[in-house]
């Protein structure tokens, strides 16, 4: 069964100990000259696959009380590869260089990488980064721990949360968790589990008690996988690229055969003379 995450943004403390252990364990560089990894203006980056965002929300007053004023609390939000259950990303990749592994986590191979950046186009989540300033440039993203997830292991930045943030399961069981959340009678959160429609649904799920176009998530993305809207086109590819091929073969021998004419024709001309 895919296993997922789900995300219950109301106990976060913006601690940020998720984004040092999702540095130590794949050994990316602190680049806070160039975007931080914890606070307000926090931000995915080339070496940044985990980040805690902070935001400013306004707090509900109780209706009747006297001199009422303007409050704000604040909220953390953690942002990552969502690991679409269908990924754009993967579709993308005519040198499958992302692969989505039956576990849930969507994996890169740099080596099959050829730098064509489609798959930063083709995510509805904007998360696949480029490496601009590398001499050999690849992309870059959270790989939701593909390797631990493997060995029976939580992703590291689970396995850090000290207020259990995140818990770590068969999407499934972590959905039908959450609904239970949001739908209780007491309930605090907001009627909305971010992750279980977006993009055709994704490995990490949300709860929270403030609205997601609050906190910056992308509220545009459509319910539908990315893969659907464009599998027929992709389906045509291999015969287009195949007739392409046979064009550009033909051309090759056109223009070779028109060249040993011309030479041809040369030395007919210089024997003459």
């Amino acid at each position: 069964m895919s296993k997922g995450i789900l995300v219950n943004l109301t106990k976060c403390i913006g601690c940020g100990s998720c984004t040092v252990a999702c540095k130590m364990y794949n050994g990316n560089q602190w680049i806070n000259e160039r975007a931080e990894t914890n606070g307000e203006h926090a931000e995915l980056a080339d070496e940044n696959w985990t980040v805690i965002q902070k935001f400013r929300v306004p707090q509900p007053v109780e209706t009747g009380k006297t001199n009422e004023t303007n409050q704000e609390i604040w909220r953390f939000v953690k942002r990552q590869c969502m690991h679409c259950k269908e990924p754009g990303c993967v579709s993308s990749c005519f040198a499958k260089a992302f692969q989505k592994t039956e576990a849930g986590p969507v994996i890169y191979y740099p080596n099959n990488c050829v730098g064509c950046r489609y798959c930063m186009l083709a995510c509805p989540f904007k998360i696949p980064k480029f490496e601009w300033d590398k001499t050999i440039p690849v992309i870059t993203k959270c790989v939701m721990c593909g390797n631990r997830i493997a060995k029976g292991q939580q992703p590291a930045c689970v396995s850090v949360c000290p207020t259990n943030v995140m818990k770590f399961g068969d999407r499934d069981d972590l959905l039908a968790e959450a609904k239970e959340l949001v739908s209780s009678k007491d309930s605090h959160y907001v009627q909305h589990i971010y992750g279980e429609e977006e993009a055709g649904g994704t490995s990490w799920i949300y709860v929270s008690d403030t609205p997601f176009e609050q906190l910056g998530f992308k509220m545009n993305v459509p319910k539908k996988s990315i893969p659907s809207y464009t599998s027929t086109y992709m389906h045509s590819t291999p015969i287009f690229g195949a007739i392409w091929a046979l064009v550009l073969t033909g051309l090759y021998f056109f223009t070779k055969r028109k060249d040993h004419v011309k030479s041809a024709e040369n030395k007919n001309s210089e024997t003459t003379e």
